[in-house]
């Protein structure tokens, strides 16, 4: 699986933007997707993920309530919508899929076989 992100950019806080992660070579409408962010000098923390197959969602604290993460898998695609958008939410959006993931390490980077390249967010204040 061949994982694209696209859709980052810089907005001003209070504003929104719609990440996108196009997979190719293979259907992964059974995997789950997620996003996953990481800021210069920190580790790279979980987002946001879907279960396959019209499964559950998870989020963060942090974005709980100002992102939304969703699938078209008849175009093998997730989204991650944010909105109200904070300058503490700057990074680089990764987004990670897996068909083995199971819901206690939903959170867990290591759950995530297939990565996409990155997009970068950058929220002025």
């Amino acid at each position: 699986v061949q994982l694209q992100a696209s859709g980052g950019g810089l907005v001003q806080a209070g504003n929104s933007l719609r990440l996108s992660c196009a997979a190719s070579g293979r259907t992964v409408r059974q995997d789950t997707i997620a996003w996953f962010r990481q800021s210069p000098g920190k580790e790279r923390e979980f987002v946001a993920a879907i279960k396959g197959n019209g499964g559950g969602t998870a989020y963060a604290d942090s974005v709980k309530g100002r992102f939304t993460i969703s699938r078209d898998n008849g175009k093998g695609t997730g989204f991650l919508q944010m909105n109200s958008l904070k300058p503490e939410d700057t990074a680089v959006y990764y987004c990670g899929a897996s068909r083995r993931a199971i819901l206690s390490a939903i959170r867990s980077q290591d759950t995530y076989d297939y990565w996409g390249q990155g997009t970068l967010v950058t929220v002025s204040s």
